[in-house]
């Protein structure tokens, strides 16, 4: 299996409007497993889609290495496919060949190929419409199958479920985690939803506030699919929330009904 990756002494600077130096990230080591399924979760400003980015190559770090199969990061590649907070389609090409212009671009474009991400991602039969007469759930899914055109082995989402409504995210979440069962491939994801990261992730890396580093990193032993109401799934959200520092503290009442 195919699709490890490594961060090692990882740090990266920004410079400010004042031109001051800001620090996003310091010092992180992390290992991803093949196959694995994380999430990267913090407050804003922590470093998780600046982290993201940086697996991706499409910027570099300051210091520390990343390796992506023992093979060192330095810029993009098909190996990895990105899927951003806004679907990003093109308005002016329709659904098809949205999903087929990068194909295109790299020269290995095959209609079949085409058609079978459309077909993983529940969008056959709308192929010939465009993004402005989709809804926002649909516009993902094509966007999904753009980042898995060319079956990368690692597939990057910066928090792209954040903007639908709560069904529409649910189901897309049983998508993502239908289509990781299926593919095999890592997949590493930015959220700010406890609940989100504990039903979707093999292990959830929690990131204090800027200079973000990894504060704990919590494995997620559920079997799927997993309960949202079970005493163990509730468990886990609970210890991310302490870990966050929002976990509160519960007290009984002085009176009873």
């Amino acid at each position: 299996m195919v699709g490890e990756i490594a961060l090692s002494g990882v740090g990266k600077r920004y410079e400010n409007p004042q031109g001051e130096t800001v620090a996003a990230l310091y010092g992180v080591d992390l290992r991803i497993e093949p196959g694995s399924f994380v999430s990267l979760i913090g407050p804003s400003g922590c470093g998780k889609s600046t982290m993201l980015r940086l697996i991706a190559g499409l910027i570099a770090p300051d210091e520390g290495t990343l390796t992506l199969d023992g093979a060192r990061l330095s810029k993009p590649g098909s190996d990895r496919g990105f899927m951003f907070q806004e679907h990003t389609l093109f308005p002016w090409l329709s659904i098809y060949e949205n999903v087929a212009f990068g194909l295109r671009a790299r020269g290995i474009y095959h209609a079949d190929e085409v058609q079978a991400l459309l077909r993983l991602v529940g969008l056959e039969g709308f192929e010939k419409y465009y993004p402005h007469q989709l809804s926002g759930g649909m516009c993902q899914r094509a966007a999904l199958a753009r980042a898995l055109a060319g079956r990368p082995k690692v597939l990057l989402l910066d928090e792209p479920l954040g903007a639908l409504d709560a069904f529409t995210r649910m189901n897309i979440q049983d998508e993502l985690l239908r289509i990781w069962r299926e593919q095999r491939m890592t997949m590493v994801m930015v959220t700010h939803d406890v609940d989100e990261a504990v039903y979707l992730s093999d292990q959830i890396v929690v990131m204090t506030p800027r200079p973000g580093r990894i504060t704990r990193i919590v494995p997620v032993k559920l079997a799927h699919p997993r309960a949202r109401s079970s005493d163990d799934f509730l468990h886990c959200r609970a210890e991310v929330l302490r870990l966050l520092d929002f976990g509160g503290v519960v007290q009984e009442p002085d009176y009873y009904l």
